[in-house]
């Protein structure tokens, strides 16, 4: 779950990491009035869950109060289209009135998750400002980093180290040190998957900020970390997702192609997505459905995907283990006749009842694809969405 920016920086300023001077305005009145407490020269920026908000309009410097209420006005209500959020777009409800900050050097930092050691890495580098991957490509020597151990924790040597390294030592030295081990404390204690400061500014009069600020939170530490949840921002999230999520169904993510997939399994997810690619097609969603035995979930989650305008063809892959696939095919069937599916549905079914399955498919007198093989079956969901 994402949070925007000023929420972020609610979050880090909690955990002793600096941040400008600032508060969230939802009018372009409130905009000048915070305006007017911060002095005047301000910063206007688009709360959305996007990168590049600034090559898109979604960013403005205003000189007086005045011109803060008439940018705010400007910004609030858009859809702001970025590179990162496709032709679609996302809506703007809420605005960052923020103190203009005269910087001197910008610095990138951040701390996520590295999945080959299985622990928090501390990333920085003193191109702040830039995409990291750009960085990573072009200047990949100016990318520092470290991991955090999870027997004994964050060390304060690692972010003197890191410090030093990025070219904030001298007089900085421990005021960036201590930044480094706060920004790690709100990453563990957040159950958060990345959190990005880019830049981390060191101004003129000598202040280091987090100039902005973005923060992630694992999906699946929801239980422990409420109140962070209570934080999301459903507009800023895709339509047939949410659906998804509020029918209990947590792997569902909408792509760009045209044919639905129903699949058990990540792994299986992911390669039924090859395969589809592989025939000449595109799929228009990732759905692992997991241990789906009630025929209910299959139903929730084929209503989902049949709803879906970009979708013209289903593909129901499933290889039971756990899962029965006599369970999926009484799912499939109710889900047709109920009306929830009308496009063109083709289904392989293998491993557990897989016999039953299949009868219960023969039995139903429905139109259905078979397909017994893994290819067989992306070639005939290619072939029915055209």
């Amino acid at each position: 779950m994402k949070l925007h920016e000023y929420q972020a920086k609610e979050v880090l300023a909690r955990f002793g990491v600096p941040v400008p001077k600032g508060r969230v305005a939802r009018t372009a009145d409130e905009a000048e009035a915070i305006a007017k407490e911060l002095g005047g020269r301000v910063v206007i920026k688009a709360q959305a869950h996007t990168g590049a908000r600034g090559k898109a309009g979604g960013v403005k410097l205003a000189n007086d109060p005045a011109e803060a209420k008439q940018f705010a006005s400007e910004i609030i209500g858009m859809t702001l289209v970025t590179h990162q959020t496709g032709p679609q777009g996302l809506p703007v409800g809420s605005v960052l009135v923020e103190e203009a900050i005269d910087i001197d050097k910008e610095i990138y930092l951040s701390v996520a998750i590295d999945n080959s050691p299985g622990r928090a890495v501390i990333i920085a580098s003193s191109q702040g400002g830039m995409d990291i991957e750009e960085v990573a490509e072009k200047t990949p020597e100016a990318i520092v980093k470290t991991h955090i151990d999870p027997a004994c924790g964050f060390q304060p040597y690692q972010g003197r180290q890191l410090a030093f390294e990025v070219g904030l030592g001298g007089e900085h030295l421990n005021a960036a040190a201590a930044l480094i081990g706060n920004l790690a404390k709100a990453f563990l204690e957040s159950d958060a998957s990345i959190v990005e400061i880019n830049p981390l500014a060191l101004t003129k009069d000598g202040r280091i900020l987090a100039a902005d600020a973005k923060f992630s939170i694992d999906d699946n530490a929801d239980y422990r970390q409420k109140a962070l949840f209570e934080l999301r921002d459903r507009s800023q999230e895709p339509e047939k997702e949410l659906e998804a999520h509020d029918a209990g169904i947590q792997n569902y993510v909408k792509l760009d192609g045209n044919i639905g997939c129903l699949v058990n399994g990540a792994g299986l997810a992911m390669a039924t997505l090859d395969a589809i690619k592989f025939a000449g097609g595109d799929a228009a969603n990732f759905l692992d459905i997991g241990t789906a035995n009630n025929p209910d979930a299959v139903v929730s989650a084929l209503k989902i995907i049949g709803s879906d305008p970009d979708v013209k063809a289903v593909l129901v892959n499933i290889f039971g283990g756990l899962a029965r696939t006599d369970i999926i095919a009484e799912g499939t069937i109710q889900a047709i006749k109920g009306g929830h599916v009308t496009q063109p549905v083709v289904v392989r079914l293998a491993g557990t009842n897989v016999e039953l399955g299949s009868k219960i498919l023969d039995e139903s007198g429905l139109d259905l694809g078979r397909a017994d093989g893994f290819a067989e079956a992306a070639r005939m969901a290619v072939e029915a969405a055209k």
